[in-house]
């Protein structure tokens, strides 16, 4: 799942992001209201976490506009205000949860699970190939009823193939979409890392779900290719 913060002191965003990304979580940053509008609208997210004392435009006003064009976007605002007439203006605005400064990074982290167990379907927050199946919320990935501990990179890998899944993906759509990168300079880290997921999850099993396309990418199935 892919998070937008929005914050635009440095060191927070930082530690969000390090955070966050421990997690599983793909974390993209906008550091000011103009960045955070741009991005919320153009590209796809799971959520937003949204700070209010934005540079460029206010953190208010970048709520309503993302939530006037994207009405399901989850939306935690993280902020210093604490007034309550701040709490209302922002959940009337369209913020589904309200968290202010200095806060617990574990209850952001449970904060974050709700929202996104709240708004997804339960076909987008499980996702099941055969017998591969993927919590997306809760970050955990099983196969035949075992455990597979997964890194964060590789975690998105799979995601992403698994949200393919009988489509064929070229490295270069891999690096757009996991390593976030419009180029394809990095396609040999894509084979690295298709390799270490293929030892964690097709190793031991007969069916090998992560197939090659040859001269093309790659492909996750149920069956052989």
């Amino acid at each position: 799942m892919r998070i937008l913060v929005v914050e635009d002191d440095k060191a927070v965003a930082g530690f969000l992001k390090k955070g966050l990304e421990a997690e599983q979580y793909a974390v993209d940053i906008a550091s000011d209201g103009e960045e955070a509008r741009f991005m919320a609208e153009e590209f796809d997210y799971d959520l937003v976490v949204l700070d209010l004392n934005l540079p460029r435009v206010d953190g208010f006003e970048v709520l309503s506009q993302i939530r006037a064009k994207k009405s399901s976007l989850p939306i935690l605002v993280l902020t210093a205000r604490v007034q309550v007439k701040d709490r209302v203006n922002g959940l009337d605005r369209g913020a589904d949860d309200y968290l202010t400064k200095p806060f617990s990074f574990s209850e952001l982290s449970a904060r974050v699970r709700a929202l996104l167990r709240r708004s997804g379907r339960p076909s987008e927050l499980v996702l099941r190939i055969g017998d591969l199946e993927m919590d997306r919320v809760e970050r955990t990935v099983k196969r035949g009823g075992r455990r597979i501990e997964l890194t964060p990179k590789e975690f998105a890998l799979l995601e992403y193939l698994m949200r393919n899944v009988g489509r064929r993906v070229t490295r270069t759509m891999i690096v757009e979409h996991v390593w976030n990168l419009s180029f394809d300079t990095m396609t040999n880290v894509v084979d690295v890392y298709i390799n270490y997921l293929r030892k964690k999850v097709d190793e031991g099993f007969d069916h090998k779900l992560i197939q090659t396309i040859r001269g093309v990418g790659y492909q996750l199935g149920d069956t052989e290719q």
